[in-house]
């Protein structure tokens, strides 16, 4: 009667932890932003294999002292779920090393092996204290863990695995003492002592007490990701709505009045960012609603966005700092690292539009600028240029920056072949709100003229024999004064 019972007993934790299981795989399923942990979904699952191998082998097992070889396969599943649980806990604090995973993996196989050892040639105390000594280093290694964890991120759903974890800890001890003070060999199942029974049931509960808790943290980890998820687009939302409000103020503002000035150079340079930000938007909300965000696609979205996010603070911080006629905060730049430096903002927009973007830098000394503002400057004329091939029907397009020392100045040149700029036009390209596109402004070639006689230098347009647009800006050498 003792030994179904005892069954019963692993029966019933593994299927309560296969239902434990199956929750947090269907609350992914619907919410997949977080991703849990491979060490707790591998430790879970073999645990979980193991309480019904156990189980059935305690049916059919008729000495204990020399049981059949399914012991062996269940207990090395409760030795992986152990191992892999104190790798989830360890992961907690530091990422888990390609070397340190590997010898885990590798010492599955001496456990195996002195394990089918001690159930050919030893008997039910030599096993049980082997199994009980490794579960006490494993559970003193995941309290120790999870407390390093809890000094930085407090967590009720770790300390709750803590306690759980102590409670398997004080019962294996409980088991360890009971086969030191023991004096009868045990050869039966009715032998085993009912204190030893309990310690081990009670240790089995509290190990799923543990897993609980796990699920618990994770499951609470998916809901703040999809709450911020969705502050994120609440936020976005609230920006763009700003934004278009911005413009439509813009329209009848006083188009000569720096002030009126400088909120539509803002307005006009912060359209690309945040046109960007919401594309990303769109992107992540169609996929939350669609069920299928991949992790490291979701990433780099919102990598995106926090880029979008730094370019609109340095643009509105310039802007800022150009409306105020204050001194140029300038700083010994290289000019052809800086244009390398803009590559990923100008590179998918080329690539969408198939322009050939061509580079001859040859300036190997640093001058004296304000990144920022020249940054603006390049991105204005490249977004020009862009512009004007994506209309263009030509099948070859082209884009030309080249820089080069020439005397007491840096050269920058950015060309294209594109249609170039109308005659009539030409005189007054760089006047505010003188524009030859249909929904310009006329602020970004102003802007630039702006910031290039801030820094004391000089920019000029020309249209080449073989047509398109050339600008090329000179700036000085020398330390630039305001």
């Amino acid at each position: 009667m003792l030994k179904p019972l005892i069954a019963l007993y692993f029966f019933i934790l593994g299927a309560i932890q296969l239902g434990l299981w199956i929750g947090l795989y269907r609350t992914y399923q619907a919410n997949n932003l977080v991703k849990p942990s491979k060490y707790w979904i591998t430790s879970l699952v073999a645990n979980i294999t193991a309480l019904f191998i156990f189980g059935y082998g305690v049916l059919s097992v008729e000495d204990v002292s020399r049981p059949q070889f399914n012991f062996t396969i269940a207990n090395t599943l409760f030795y992986i779920a152990a191992l892999a649980q104190f790798l989830f806990c360890k992961s907690l604090n530091q990422p888990i090393s390609h070397r340190f995973d590997l010898w885990a993996k590798i010492s599955i196989i001496p456990f195996l092996i002195i394990f089918e050892s001690l159930r050919q040639f030893g008997n039910f105390e030599t096993r049980t204290t082997y199994m009980v000594l490794l579960a006490m280093l494993m559970f003193s290694f995941q309290i120790y863990e999870i407390q390093r964890f809890k000094r930085r991120e407090p967590s009720p759903q770790l300390t709750y695995m803590q306690i759980a974890t102590g409670i398997e800890l004080f019962f294996a001890i409980t088991r360890m003492v009971i086969l030191i003070i023991g004096t009868v060999s045990i050869q039966k199942v009715d032998q085993l002592p009912q204190i030893l029974i309990f310690s081990t049931i009670a240790q089995l509960v509290a190990n799923t007490l543990a897993y609980i808790a796990i699920s618990s943290y994770w499951t609470e980890k998916m809901a703040i990701s999809r709450a911020v998820a969705l502050s994120e687009n609440q936020v976005v939302k609230n920006l763009l709505s700003e934004r278009d409000e911005l413009i439509s103020s813009l329209l009848i503002a006083n188009k000569t009045a720096a002030t009126g000035a400088l909120s539509a150079s803002i307005a006009h340079e912060l359209n690309q960012p945040v046109a960007a930000i919401s594309l990303n938007t769109e992107f992540i909300q169609r996929k939350l609603n669609e069920g299928q965000v991949d992790q490291d696609g979701l990433k780099e979205v919102i990598t995106h966005i926090q880029q979008d996010n730094h370019r609109i603070a340095k643009i509105v911080s310039t802007l800022r700092d150009i409306f105020k006629q204050e001194e140029i905060k300038a700083s010994d730049i290289h000019l052809d690292e800086l244009i390398e430096q803009i590559k990923p903002i100008i590179l998918p927009q080329v690539r969408d539009f198939k322009i050939n973007l061509k580079f001859d830098l040859n300036v190997n000394q640093s001058i004296p600028l304000n990144s920022n503002e020249i940054s603006q400057v390049i991105i204005n004329l490249l977004n020009n240029s862009i512009e004007a091939l994506s209309n263009a029907n030509q099948a070859n397009k082209e884009i030309q920056i080249n820089t080069r020392v020439f005397g007491n100045y840096v050269e920058l040149k950015i060309s294209d072949n594109g249609p170039g700029i109308p005659d009539q036009l030409k005189a007054s390209i760089f006047d505010l709100m003188k524009t030859n596109k249909k929904q310009g402004m006329g602020l970004g070639l102003w802007l630039c003229k702006h910031i290039i006689d801030r820094h004391q230098g000089r920019i000029s347009y020309q249209q080449p024999a073989l047509g398109g647009a050339e600008f090329l800006i000179q700036l000085p050498i020398e330390c630039v004064n305001a």
